[in-house]
Formats: C-alpha cells, sequence, structure tokens
C-alpha cells in the first residue's frame, strides 16, 4: 500500500510513518515543517526506498493537487494539525486555520484525486483526530467517552479538531468519499515535543527546574504509547469499515500529579538527584489553564471487537521506555528547546 501521511514529520505522524516503512508500505511524507516538526524524527526511515518526503502546506490546494497527481497515493493518513492545547488559547487563528481549512483543502485534493481515478473502492481517507472533542467526563470511573458521545468540546483546539471531524463525515456523506476516522487519548513516548506534559517533567527535572502541575493535578487523562497509537492506525486504514469512526485508547487512566510522581520515581532509580533527594521534591502548582476538561477516558470497545485491537503498553512501561529514549537521545531534545514558545508557560488566558 502506498500512503500519504500528513504531518509524518510530527511526534504521531512521524510514528506512523517509521512503523509504515518498517512493515513494508510506501510512504509519502507530507509535511510543512513548523515549529513541532523534526525531519530527524523519520531519519531511520528516511534512509529506505519506501519513502518519500514532500514540503507543503496542507492548506496550499495547488501543493496538495501535485502531491496527489505525482505519488498516487492508495490512502491518507491525515494527521497534519496544530495540537497544544495551551497555544490554541494564546493564538487560536493558527488552528482554525491549519485544523479547519488545513482539512477542507486535503478532503477537496483528495476527492478531485479520487474521483479522477475512477472512484476505486479501495481508496481510504484517514482521519485521525482526539477525544477531547467529547470535552469533560466526571469522575465516575463507569462513565467513558464512546463513538456515539455528543461532541462538546471546550477549548479553541478541541473545537478546531471537531469541526474537522463534522467535515470528513460532511464528505463522506455528501459525495461519497470513502473515510474512516479515530479518536485517540494521550499519547506520550520517544520524539514527544518538548513542549507536553511527559517532556516537560522529565527535562526540567534533568535541568533542576521545577515540575509544573495545573491546579491540584487531579485531572485525569488516559494515556497511549504512541507506538501503540501507530498499530492501531495502520490497523484501522486497512481493515476499518468504511464510514466507521473508531476510538483508540490505552486503558490506562491516571491524574496529572500521579503521572507526575511515577515520572519522578523513574528518574530517581536511573539518574538520581547529586544531593540524593527525590524528583518530587521539584513538582509545583501553578495556576491552572483556562478550561481545563476534568478527565478523558475511552472505551475501547469498538476497536477490539471488530478489529481485535488492544495496547499492548502498559504506562509504567511506556514511561520507564520514554525516560530512558530523553536520557539516550540529548541532542535530539537540546536543538528543539531553542523553538519558538518551547519552555514558556503558555495557555493562562491572559
Amino acid at each position: 500500500m502506498k500512503i500519504l501521511v500528513t504531518g509524518g514529520a510530527g511526534f504521531i505522524g512521524s510514528a506512523v510513518v517509521r512503523l509504515a516503512v518498517a512493515r513494508g508500505h510506501q510512504v509519502v511524507n507530507l509535511d510543512a515543517l513548523t515549529y513541532a516538526a523534526c525531519l530527524a524524527n523519520v531519519a531511520e526511515a528516511a534512509q529506505s526506498s519506501l519513502y518519500a518526503f514532500e514540503q507543503a502546506d496542507i492548506r496550499d490546494r495547488a501543493a496538495l493537487n501535485r502531491v496527489f497527481d505525482t505519488h498516487k497515493p492508495d490512502a491518507v493518513m491525515h494527521l497534519a494539525a496544530e495540537s497544544h492545547v495551551d497555544r490554541s488559547i494564546d493564538g487560536p487563528g493558527d488552528f482554525v486555520e491549519t485544523n479547519i481549512t488545513g482539512t477542507y483543502q486535503m478532503l477537496e485534493a483528495a476527492r478531485k484525486y479520487w474521483t479522477a481515478a475512477g472512484k476505486p473502492e479501495a481508496f481510504r481517507f484517514h482521519h485521525i483526530s482526539t477525544d477531547e472533542v467529547y470535552g469533560s467526563l466526571p469522575a465516575d470511573p463507569a462513565v467513558m467517552f464512546t463513538e456515539d458521545t455528543a461532541y462538546d468540546p471546550r477549548s479553541p483546539y478541541s473545537a478546531s479538531k471537531a469541526a474537522s471531524d463534522h467535515l470528513v463525515r460532511a464528505w463522506a456523506e455528501t459525495y461519497g468519499l470513502p473515510v474512516v476516522l479515530t479518536n485517540c487519548s494521550n499519547n506520550y513516548g520517544p520524539y514527544h515535543f518538548p513542549e507536553k506534559l511527559i517532556p516537560v517533567v522529565i527535562l526540567n527535572a534533568l535541568a533542576g527546574k521545577p515540575l509544573p502541575i495545573y491546579g491540584d493535578g487531579s485531572n485525569v487523562r488516559d494515556w497511549l504509547y504512541v507506538e501503540d497509537h501507530a498499530d492501531a492506525l495502520l490497523l484501522v486504514v486497512q481493515k476499518g469499515a468504511l464510514g466507521r469512526s473508531y476510538n483508540i485508547g490505552g486503558e490506562n487512566e491516571r491524574s496529572n500529579l500521579e503521572l507526575v510522581q511515577t515520572l519522578c520515581s523513574i528518574l530517581d532509580q536511573k539518574r538520581p538527584r547529586a544531593d540524593g533527594k527525590s524528583y518530587k521534591d521539584q513538582i509545583t502548582f501553578v495556576t491552572d489553564r483556562p478550561g481545563h476538561d476534568a478527565r478523558y477516558a475511552i472505551d475501547p470497545s469498538r476497536i477490539r471487537d471488530e478489529l481485535g485491537w488492544r495496547p499492548s503498553v502498559t504506562v509504567e512501561e511506556g514511561l520507564e521506555r520514554t525516560v530512558q529514549w530523553y536520557l539516550d537521545n540529548e541532542a535530539w531534545w537540546r536543538a528543539l528547546q531553542d523553538r519558538d514558545g518551547v519552555g514558556q508557560r503558555l495557555g493562562t488566558g491572559k
């Protein structure tokens, strides 16, 4: 299969690219190389004859038409998006432009290509989204997001992703474009851009800086190891039912405070502080961000029952792998720390 992956130099996109090439798929990586992209993420895959790279913006329709006509993909995996909630609070316009307008341009370019090719039945447009479109859950562990949960986005980021989901479904209903959709829980793992919670905690701990936790740390997330997510995405694009939506979760709910304490314990073992104290002493509670959702949790029954997929990595295993990866790859993360906004407090709403 030849797959056009948008955002393939980003965190999740690069995991998809690496795994797809390793499994023998041809991959065209389309990425605008904005602040969170890094071609080092796909350096190994780029050595393969199965890999091609196109630097293009998903809002540029002419560039998209050229990429489709040149490479003639069998499927699209659309991951390119602005994804940092804090940045969406400070600058929502970029999220509207990329996540909504960009998805519209991708859909139209894909529809033009698919129509010109005679509407092949095997073609798929796989839209990758987030569980944040569903809003916030109560603390009751029996209440979880399903594919039928009503949309209730609370941030500019989640609202822009919800809008893109609706566009994809509209193009399927109106034009017959063959689509599949997935909504995932919080990802973590190697190559995670160092403005998100887990890499911030790891790198601040190593630098002797405070470990910031929003509010009282009680916000709960379901954590999904990024390589597990890539595996699920490749399964859905190949085996997912046409027009179907699948929620992908890690089955690993943790509060932010529990998560940070676990990271500190791992670091205490792998890279002890010179003074012999625990990294937990660096934990600092900071003012919460506006509209901070209390809890996300995914019911993964559909993808488990219909496609036989379950995550293979527990959060404890995944966090240990992630910490070790950052310890072993200092050159990668140091090169990214000088980029715009990295290391600064964003999303205060001021």
